[in-house]
């Protein structure tokens, strides 16, 4: 089984995720959109393929806004017409965090800024706990979507939806991929653009191991939800 997973910038790798579909039978070929040296210039070239050939589609995180088109350039325009291209073969997508996003943006919905960043572990509301447990999950994101027509919204908090179905199709607000290299990766990058997180690392720490144990429950619910 082959899967296509969208790295959006190497620091935001497929993780605990990706270790889960090796295990589950896929093999991985990883799309990096925008190279470490262009992060702060993100507007690139970047060829998506088409949907057809693939059995799953991931799309990840980014440190940008989906529709902050005059940073990150005419790329994202093909990645959501790739999602909308999945959504119609019905290709299964799963959307992490800014991937999420797109996916509700492709297929209808939106996205907006939050009311506040959200960083940190997290519980959530879930009306599908098989599917999306409560958590707590990682969450770093200044960003959030509008569910896109005809989906089902699966969880939500005080900051907005954490995760809804539609077709195949999942998306999810949180980060269930996270290993202790990436939450390292990812504040100390927060730190330089002025993101206090006093004592996340630690905490961080102690979560891992029941949050791989969630990470993995979550792509093999996806993976049934799917195949449904």
């Amino acid at each position: 089984m082959r899967a296509l997973v969208i790295e959006h910038d190497p620091m935001c790798p497929a993780g605990t995720v990706g270790d889960r579909l090796v295990q589950r039978g896929f093999d991985l070929t990883r799309l990096t959109v925008v190279p470490a040296e262009r992060r702060d210039r993100p507007d690139v070239e970047c060829a998506f393929p088409g949907a057809a050939g693939w059995d799953l589609i991931v799309t990840l995180g980014a440190p940008w806004s989906v529709d902050d088109e005059e940073a990150i350039g005419s790329w994202i325009g093909g990645e959501l017409a790739l999602l909308r291209e999945a959504h119609r073969a019905g290709t299964p997508v799963l959307g992490v965090c800014f991937g999420g996003q797109a996916l509700a943006t492709a297929l209808g919905g939106g996205v907006e800024r939050a009311p506040r960043i959200e960083l940190g572990w997290s519980e959530i509301e879930t009306e599908e706990p098989s599917l999306v447990a409560p958590g707590p999950w990682f969450e770093y994101h200044t960003d959030r979507w509008a569910v896109p027509p005809g989906a089902v919204e699966v969880a939500w908090n005080d900051i907005g939806s954490q995760a809804f179905t539609i077709g195949r199709s999942l998306g999810v607000q949180f980060h269930p991929e996270v290993t202790l290299p990436i939450v390292e990766t990812w504040l100390e990058y927060g730190a330089k653009q002025g993101v206090v997180a006093d004592g996340l690392l630690d905490r961080t720490k102690g979560m891992l191991a029941a949050a791989e144990r969630r990470a993995h429950a979550l792509v093999d619910g996806f993976l049934d939800h799917a195949r449904r």
